[in-house]
């Protein structure tokens, strides 16, 4: 089936996708928590009315509205999966992954809802666009999101079936056009294309190599769109070494640059195609967000059945791996030097008066407060698109620090609707991205040492055995030497530290 080990697959054991999906290879028959026959397998029925000679057609129900979710069926491995207690490695205490049950390539595009996810209570969001800003603000905003008084962002919190609310681009009636964060009319136009699956990321200030993902199908690289935005320094980097040129093209990614861009701190120009994902890519139905130094293994459409079709979510995000409470992860981001002190406080302080309460088991079945915002998951309905805005707003009004406004912004729409979002286990999140070194932090690193080549190992007087031997074009890269370690037998396979210290105790009696 699809049972995933934690360990990664190479690019070549991934199974190959053809056109003729969606189809089902799994043996096992799809069963859907809402009807109790396939609606794809149902037909018309005849039968005889109690009137002779007339006949009732009975016509099958219109397929729902909305995507309900749907049950893998009994004895399926991903069924019955469940996480194995981690290795009892005492010398590696840190995060690490863990298995994840993903089901086969096309088992998961096949399982890819027709129609979209139920949005409660919202159903119409229009986005405001302010032609002269009023500045006149109370305690932050930009001229990107927009200056709201106290009461309309109390307002943007009240749920409702029509509603209208700042989310960024507030200077123009189209994203990208004159908003800040702008963006070339060619690639706007690229981006309205993108009806399906789009996967995102970007690299500001050149801080970021960029990573290609691996183990995609044929099939994803075909029908997904891959975006990566940079701003104008990471362009001329690329185009420097990066291998950038006028096809947009860097592996599967399609580079994108943002002019304009409307804030100082680069943190915050990247939360606008992090959280604003939705208002860039306007028919996109899904999306996969991942910060520009890690590496995707896995393919998203077995992501997006992991963890938002699977568990019948609109919006997924990991766990922090070691903090849960907003206090703590406040203090975490002082220590750290993150962001100004003075400012966390005000925003701590704010969100307690509001009612902001340390992280406890009364707060079940919510199991944190405090994500791992590198990934984020989502299908772009109304209420998760609602909840990004609003979770940007708190990012434009007060810290860049996402991780300190999530929770505010998830349990005030929470108390408004039924609405709930999948915080999976931050060992799963790392089964499919790998995190790389930043920039900054590779050039400080030693670098392996390389001799000149000389004409032959055995002229360069090199002892066999003793080295680990690497040839990088005309080097020869020469690893840390080693021991010969033979193995003891009879009583030398005992610790010499009893017959040390009887020899230490003759010399010293001598």
């Amino acid at each position: 089936m699809g049972v995933f080990t934690g360990e990664y697959q190479d690019s070549d054991n991934v199974r190959k996708v053809n056109d003729s999906l969606p189809i089902n290879n799994s043996g096992f028959p799809l069963i859907y928590e809402v009807q109790s026959v396939k609606i794809d397998n149902w037909t018309s029925l005849v039968a005889s009315d109690s009137v002779e000679g007339t006949e009732v057609r009975v016509m099958p129900p219109p397929p729902p509205p909305y995507f309900l979710g749907y049950t893998l069926p009994p004895g399926h491995p991903c069924h019955t999966f469940s996480l194995p207690p981690p290795p009892a490695d005492k010398k590696r205490t840190g995060p690490r992954p863990c298995p994840v049950c993903y089901l086969p390539v096309e088992e998961a595009i096949a399982l890819m809802p027709k129609v979209p996810s139920f949005s409660p209570i919202l159903k119409n969001l229009t986005y405001i666009y302010e032609e002269n800003l009023n500045k006149d603000k109370e305690f932050g905003g930009s001229d990107f999101g927009g200056y709201p008084t106290l009461k309309q962002r109390d307002d943007s919190y009240d749920i409702r079936e029509s509603m209208n609310v700042r989310c960024g681009f507030v200077k123009g009636s189209k994203p990208g056009h004159g908003t800040g964060f702008d963006i070339n009319d060619d690639d706007l136009l690229e981006m309205e294309q993108c009806h399906g699956v789009v996967v995102a990321s970007a690299i500001f200030g050149a801080f970021d190599i960029i990573q290609q993902p691996k183990n995609i199908s044929e099939y994803s690289k075909q029908t997904i769109c891959f975006y990566m935005f940079v701003d104008e320094e990471t362009e001329a980097d690329l185009k420097l070494n990066g291998g950038l040129d006028a096809s947009k093209k860097i592996g599967v990614w399609r580079i994108v640059v943002a002019h304009n861009l409307p804030y100082t701190d680069g943190r915050r120009n990247g939360k606008i195609p992090k959280l604003l994902t939705h208002r860039l890519f306007p028919n996109a139905r899904f999306s996969l967000w991942i910060d520009g130094k890690l590496e995707l293994i896995v393919d998203p459409y077995q992501i997006l059945e992991r963890f938002l079709w699977r568990k019948n979510a609109t919006f997924a995000i990991s766990r922090h791996y070691k903090r849960f409470d907003v206090f703590d992860e406040a203090e975490a981001n002082k220590a750290a030097g993150k962001y100004d002190n003075a400012s966390i406080d005000f925003q701590v302080n704010f969100y307690k008066k509001e009612g902001l309460t340390p992280y406890s088991e009364a707060k079940l079945p919510i199991t944190s407060d405090v994500p791992e915002g590198c990934v984020i998951i989502r299908e772009h309905v109304p209420i998760s698109n609602l909840f990004t805005c609003l979770w940007f707003n708190e990012v434009d009004l007060f810290t860049s620090r996402d991780q300190i406004s999530f929770s505010t912004a998830r349990d005030k729409i929470a108390a408004k609707t039924n609405w709930t979002l999948n915080m999976f286990l931050d060992c799963e999140r790392r089964n499919f991205v790998v995190q790389k070194y930043h920039k900054d932090v590779l050039a400080h690193m030693a670098p392996p040492a390389v001799y000149p080549p000389p004409q032959s190992l055995r002229s360069a007087n090199i002892p066999p055995g003793k080295f680990a031997v690497e040839t990088s074009g005309e080097n020869i890269i020469l690893k840390a030497p080693f021991r010969d370690v033979l193995p003891r037998r009879g009583r030398d396979r005992r610790s010499g530290s009893r017959r040390q210290r009887k020899v230490s105790k003759e010399i010293i009696s001598s």
